[in-house]
């Protein structure tokens, strides 16, 4: 039997144990991070400090997520579903979800393995942020790295002068690879920056702001 408890006026539906699961994604990338339950204490304290607190079944006591790893989660926003009966934390992650040093607990496929859409962007920035870092031979990005702003700024605006033209001239399939192409060397430029598809992101959410 469920029992709905108030929390910051919300009726929010515990389970007959007292918990409610939450699901925690990541605030800048939107990857599911990880699965975990939540009792009102938790709750109380994930609202209260800012920092993502969950009950632990299999120990049966409250924890703070990254207490002894260093790997916290910062709280953004708390959202609940339709029937108030289960939690989405947006988080800052600031290492990886998973105790086994995965970014994110949902690691596994069931079947073929297959990137998502959404999935292809924050993937893309981590493999530029280490090329940048590694520079290994052979690698087109750490090339591009190593010859400096300008000349990646001429490759963004190549890019954006062939997806422009086969918006004009070519098919459809044309324009989805000069697109990725674009986007592609967009991140290659803010990566030299020191910035991320994410920051543009951003970027775009605060001109969105009511």
């Amino acid at each position: 039997m469920e029992a709905q408890t108030d929390v910051a006026g919300v009726a929010i539906a515990f389970d007959e144990r007292g918990l409610v699961p939450c699901v925690a994604q990541d605030w800048r990338t939107g990857e599911v991070l990880t699965l975990a339950y939540m009792n009102r204490e938790a709750l109380d304290r994930t609202l209260d400090s800012g920092d993502m607190h969950f009950w632990s079944r299999s120990r049966e006591e409250l924890w703070r997520k990254g207490e002894t790893s260093g790997n916290v989660q910062r709280l953004r926003s708390l959202r609940y579903d339709c029937d108030a009966d289960a939690l989405l934390a947006l988080v800052e992650p600031a290492g990886p979800a998973c105790h086994t040093g995965e970014r994110t607990c949902f690691y596994r496929s069931l079947g073929d393995e297959a990137i998502a859409p959404h999935e292809a962007l924050p993937a893309l920035a981590r493999t530029l942020a280490q090329r940048r870092r590694d520079l290994p031979e052979g690698s087109y990005s750490a090339e591009l790295f190593r010859s400096g702003t300008e000349r990646i700024g001429e490759k963004v605006e190549e890019e954006a002068e062939e997806t422009v033209r086969a918006s004009r001239e070519e098919s459809d399939q044309r324009v989805r690879e000069e697109a990725a192409d674009l986007l592609y060397h967009l991140g290659v430029l803010l990566e030299s920056r020191g910035l991320s598809y994410s920051d543009a992101l951003e970027e775009l959410t605060r001109r969105m702001a009511p």
